[in-house]
């Protein structure tokens, strides 16, 4: 009998392990990077195409799924779908895009998202506010702050990353839709980096605001699919990644009113192999900072400052779908940004999203079915 008791015990101790959540049974792994040994923990796994990440001030994680779910990870697991989104309307590349918080978020719990949604001539990216309940469980004060003004078919290019600037206005990139012409139409958003306040009116700083010569909620035009943007917090500079198309991914610096080229300019082919525009100059056009070619598919761009990994201190990471991997940059002493570095080459799949978390550690989305949120750190030698 005791025997018999023991072997229960065990196979019922064998079963509740085999039904614990996937992510608990993976390993951390230990990778030594060019400058530093860091150590990549799965967060939380089972997540379908996860696109951003932000940390909560109790250091949880909220995370959206571009399929049209956006949910709160804590303590490793992954909570229900938070309810209170408007209808998204996910095809192709299209669905929940980015997650931003207001820099009074601990106060005023508001949040910023991106998302594609249907309307007359098809669909196209739209930027949200809303309230999230102290209960996490649902989204209130619901309000679409800006739509692009023309809405398309297909499911491709419709950038959607968020960048808050420190009066907590918002920079948000808009890709081309697949429809590259309209990069260069100054009174179609696609193609465009907008500029709006946090209640969607227009900033008294835009190049356009009077309408005269373009739409006012743009700042900059000529840009294929900004998926990444972000601001520097050491100066306030604001930078973009965005994707070419066979070659000539690019990260820019987007000044107000300036034209960065697609695709009359690009350092990139068709994916025939056609030669895109003029070539690579034009009066009038800017240059990129950097260009990748072959193109890496990148997704998020963080310029990192955070205490973690002072060897960093200024870097690009790039996170990037193609290769699977996070580039990291860096300046030199004449400020020209060299590729210095490919970090997770394949490790963990493609790569969607990078974040620096307030306590320096790097957050990574993987893109697919069961995707995972990573979080990579300085490993205890």
């Amino acid at each position: 009998m005791r025997l018999q008791t023991v072997k229960r015990v065990f196979a019922l101790s064998a079963t509740l392990l085999a039904a614990l959540p996937s992510f608990a049974d993976e390993e951390t792994k230990v990778i030594e990077t060019d400058k530093v040994r860091v150590q990549v923990e799965t967060v939380a796994s089972g997540l379908d195409h996860p696109w951003a990440v932000q940390v909560l001030p109790d250091g949880a994680y909220i995370v959206t799924e571009r399929p049209g779910a956006l949910r709160i990870v804590r303590d490793g697991k992954v909570g229900s779908p938070v309810s209170g989104l408007p209808k998204i309307s996910a095809s192709g590349q299209g669905g929940l895009l980015d997650v931003a918080l207001d820099p009074q978020f601990p106060t005023n719990r508001t949040l910023y998202f991106t998302a594609t949604v249907s309307g007359q001539g098809g669909i196209g990216t739209a930027i949200y506010r809303a309230v999230l309940s102290k209960d996490e469980k649902q989204l209130d004060d619901v309000n679409r702050l800006f739509l692009m003004n023309k809405l398309s078919g297909g499911g491709l290019q419709f950038g959607a990353r968020i960048a808050i600037a420190r009066d907590g206005s918002l920079f948000v990139g808009l890709g081309d839709r697949g429809e590259m012409d309209r990069a260069q139409d100054f009174r179609d958003d696609a193609g465009s980096i907008i500029h709006i306040n946090a209640d969607g009116s227009i900033p008294v700083d835009n190049p356009f605001r009077d309408g005269a010569k373009a739409l006012p909620e743009i700042w900059s035009k000529g840009h294929r699919n900004p998926e990444g943007i972000t601001f520097d917090s050491a100066d306030g500079t604001l930078y973009t990644v965005e994707h070419g198309a066979k070659g000539g991914d690019e990260i820019n610096h987007p000044e107000a009113g300036k034209n960065y080229g697609w695709p009359v300019i690009t350092y990139g082919r068709d994916y025939s192999g056609e030669k895109i525009g003029v070539g690579t100059e034009k009066a009038g056009m800017e240059q990129p900072l950097f260009y990748w070619d072959p193109s890496i598919a990148p997704g998020g761009l963080a310029v990192y400052r955070g205490k973690m990994f002072p060897e960093w201190d200024g870097d690009f990471l790039v996170a990037a779908l193609k290769f699977k991997l996070i580039s990291r940059l860096e300046k030199d002493a004449t400020g020209k940004i060299i590729e210095r570095e490919r970090m997770f080459t394949g490790d963990f799949g493609r790569l969607r999203d990078v974040v620096v978390a307030p306590d320096g550690a790097l957050l990574i989305t993987t893109d697919a079915t069961d995707g995972t949120l990573l979080r990579v750190s300085r490993a205890v030698r």
